[in-house]
């Protein structure tokens, strides 16, 4: 007897996953913003333990999930085809992996110095996402990894202290305006992404033509 052979068939869906994404990296900006920016709350042992916890599970619980959400439905039923959501797939996993780390060191109150390493893959993944959004006309999305890509460049010189001959003074100022960089980016982003999760929500649930969405 021959084997029978039958695939199951899964409709397209019109309920892609990115406002969890957007909401759960936003709430994370829009918490490690002002502290960055505007020393509010000052760091203190008990300020990191609470950010730390917040990063884990918003930015990274919340980005991991719309992840794996998005790869399972373009590869393994198929009820996503729209192509750029691969790249979606690839930053919400990538990026909500890497804010486990984030949040557990700030929550341990590591050192940020390994931070500078990880920014240079971020901006790289910050522009990939860029080129490939901008190129599927979907600029409200491009213009969020402009973001991430500016937040990462502010990350890298608010992590690592630069010039040999500086003196500690001269290193301690770049850090610092790196990180005010850092949170004026994270507040800015953290906003749009509000925005994000608003407009494609509206869009998706009650029928708005909002851009973005």
């Amino acid at each position: 007897m021959g084997s029978a052979e039958f695939a199951l068939v899964f409709p397209e869906s019109s309920f892609v996953p990115v406002v969890l994404g957007f909401f759960g990296l936003g709430t994370g900006y829009l918490i490690y913003g002002p502290q960055e920016l505007f020393n509010a709350p000052s760091r203190n042992s008990s300020v990191d333990r609470a950010t730390g916890v917040w990063g884990i599970f918003m930015p990274g619980l919340c980005q991991l999930l719309a992840g794996v959400y998005l790869f399972v439905g373009l590869t393994w039923f198929q009820v996503f085809s729209n192509k750029a959501l691969y790249m979606a797939a690839l930053a919400f996993s990538v990026y909500g992996i890497h804010w486990f780390a984030m949040g557990w060191n700030r929550y341990q109150q590591s050192d940020a110095r390994t931070n500078g390493g990880m920014s240079i893959a971020f901006i790289i993944v910050s522009a990939l996402g860029m080129v490939v959004f901008y190129r599927a006309g979907a600029w409200p999305v491009g213009l969020l990894f402009t973001g991430l890509a500016c937040v990462y460049v502010f990350e890298f010189f608010a992590s690592v202290p630069l010039g040999r001959s500086g003196t500690a003074s001269e290193k301690g100022k770049t850090m610092v305006l790196g990180e005010k960089g850092l949170g004026f980016f994270h507040i800015a982003t953290g906003i749009w992404l509000m925005y994000l999760t608003f407009a494609t929500t509206l869009n998706v649930a009650s029928g708005f033509k909002l851009p973005g969405g």
